[in-house]
C-alpha cells in the first residue's frame, strides 16, 4: 500500500492507496476502509511511433486536449489538485467565456483561479464556499 499524509483545513489525513482491481481501488482513509471506484479507462494503449529529427520540425504543433463532456451534456470544471473553495464568481444559468474565472481554490496557501475552460452556460455548481475538494473533484458543469 502506498501511504500519503495530507493536512486539510488543519486536519490531518493519512490516506493508503492499496490493490486496484478493474476500476475499484482499495482506500483506507485514517484507518476507515473504502472501495472507490474510479472511472472506467480507453482500453487499448495508445500507438507510439518512433521518429526521426526531420520528421519532427516538419509535424505540426499538437493541439491541446480538452475533457470530455460529463454524462449529462455538460462541461465538466473538475479541481485540478485538493484544496478548499475560497470564493465562487458565477450562478447557476450565467453565461461564461473560456477565459473567465469562475471561482478561488486555495492550495497550499495559494489562491489558483479556476477558469470556465469552455464557452456556455453554467449549469450546475456543485461545490460551496469553504468546501474542500479534492483533485479531479466536480466543480461546476458548462452547458
Amino acid at each position: 500500500m502506498k501511504e500519503y499524509k495530507y493536512k486539510i483545513n488543519g486536519n490531518d489525513y493519512t490516506v493508503a492507496i492499496g490493490d486496484i482491481n478493474d476500476n475499484v481501488a482499495q482506500v483506507e482513509v485514517n484507518g476507515v476502509k473504502y472501495d472507490v471506484e474510479l472511472p472506467e479507462q480507453p482500453k487499448s494503449a495508445p500507438v507510439v511511433k518512433r521518429v526521426s529529427v526531420s520528421e519532427t520540425t516538419a509535424a505540426p504543433a499538437a493541439q491541446p486536449v480538452k475533457k470530455a463532456p460529463a454524462a449529462a451534456g455538460g462541461y465538466v470544471v473538475a479541481s485540478p489538485l485538493p484544496g478548499v473553495i475560497k470564493d465562487i464568481f458565477v450562478k447557476e444559468g450565467q453565461a461564461v467565456k473560456a477565459d473567465d474565472v469562475v471561482c478561488i481554490l486555495e492550495a497550499m496557501k495559494m489562491g489558483n483561479e479556476i477558469h470556465a475552460g469552455q464557452d456556455g452556460v453554467i449549469k450546475s455548481i456543485d461545490v460551496a464556499k469553504e468546501d474542500s475538494v479534492l483533485e479531479g473533484t466536480t466543480i461546476m458543469v458548462i452547458g
